[in-house]
């Protein structure tokens, strides 16, 4: 089979009295000038393998490489050939991409040549919605600025995160499905949060992504709108709680996902969304010192219930829990004698 690209078509001779460089190529010349190109005609190479295509956009991301013309043409022409290519190494060369240091330029080749048509197919969609609250963007290029942002801040992850570059890609694609025009002008995409988490599970399902993946993107996807109706601070701490609560161990995505969802090129207004979520964020990390938040359980336990109830392991203590959770994050903690209390009453208009 032949070599994918020029940069990869080169060897070393190591059974002569003296080792030979071998660029039939000139492999050196294109890695010198950064330059994307294939040992033979572009339509040859990528017949063999059309996953090589994604693996074009790949080196684009990884290295910062540009792509001959004639390698342009060819993937635009032959786009539809990765429709053969399984889920599986369609997702593995995807990865790669999107955890590059510059994802950016691989998914724009990507959305351009026609490839994100066959396997991601939500993406080149973004590009036919008007974001509404910034008229000069269109919700794809608004998309590749999260993106791009949400990169900027994943240090406080550890590093470069899957879930939350998932996340920041897909967060909008529910738009196109939910857009509704507003009588004297402007957009709306009303609950596109919803829809759009359900469609990044299918998509991510397509794509053979693991379980766990899959669930945390779209919990994610459907909870980043939800600083929103922060407004300048007028939570109760009981939403805060609930906050905390809906966002379990994806806490700091989320947050890291909010900030940079926030776009606009009015730097008065980006200052003040960055406040108003540090003081999100000042406020959890003040009633998780006082109640532990991370840990949020009601006042008794499901062993404490059945024996004050006098009942047995059924549907009932699990009502009976979700009973003293919705108080507990509606009041804090209740402590077990006031806890008891309320359970009791509340075991009085069961019956």
């Amino acid at each position: 089979m032949r070599r994918d690209f020029t940069i990869n078509a080169m060897a070393l001779e190591l059974t002569t009295d003296e080792p030979t460089f071998i660029d039939l190529f000139n492999g050196v010349s294109d890695l010198q000038n950064k330059l994307i190109k294939t040992p033979g005609k572009p339509e040859d190479s990528f017949s063999d393998d059309p996953l090589r295509m994604m693996r074009a956009a790949r080196f684009m991301s990884q290295l910062n490489f540009t792509i001959d013309q004639s390698v342009l043409d060819a993937i635009k022409s032959m786009a539809s050939r990765l429709s053969i290519i399984s889920s599986e190494r369609i997702r593995d060369e995807f990865i790669k991409i999107i955890m590059s240091d510059q994802p950016r330029l691989g998914i724009t080749l990507l959305v351009e040549c026609g490839l994100a048509e066959i396997f991601m197919p939500e993406i080149p969609m973004l590009k036919l919605e008007i974001d509404e609250h910034h008229h000069h963007k269109d919700v794809y290029e608004h998309t590749l600025t999260v993106l791009e942002q949400a990169i900027a801040l994943e240090s406080r992850l550890g590093g470069a995160n899957l879930t939350l570059r998932l996340a920041a890609l897909l967060h909008d694609i529910g738009k196109p499905k939910t857009k509704e025009l507003i009588t004297g002008g402007g957009v709306s995409f009303h609950h596109h949060e919803v829809v759009g988490a359900r469609m990044t599970k299918e998509r991510l399902r397509t794509l053979r992504f693991d379980n766990h993946i899959i669930k945390d993107v779209a919990q994610l996807v459907f909870l980043h709108l939800r600083f929103h109706g922060y407004g300048s601070g007028e939570w109760t701490d009981s939403a805060v709680r609930r906050y905390v609560r809906d966002a379990g161990e994806l806490l700091t995505h989320l947050h890291l996902l909010t900030r940079a969802d926030c776009t606009t090129r009015n730097q008065k207004k980006a200052q003040l969304l960055a406040q108003t979520y540090d003081q999100l964020e000042e406020r959890i990390t003040l009633l998780m010192e006082q109640e532990e938040l991370n840990k949020i359980r009601p006042d008794l336990s499901g062993e404490q219930i059945m024996e004050i109830l006098k009942i047995k392991p059924s549907p009932t203590v699990g009502k009976a829990y979700d009973f003293l959770l919705e108080l507990r994050l509606e009041h804090g903690p209740l402590g077990e004698e006031k806890a008891k209390s309320e359970l009791l009453n509340w075991w009085k208009q069961q019956s």
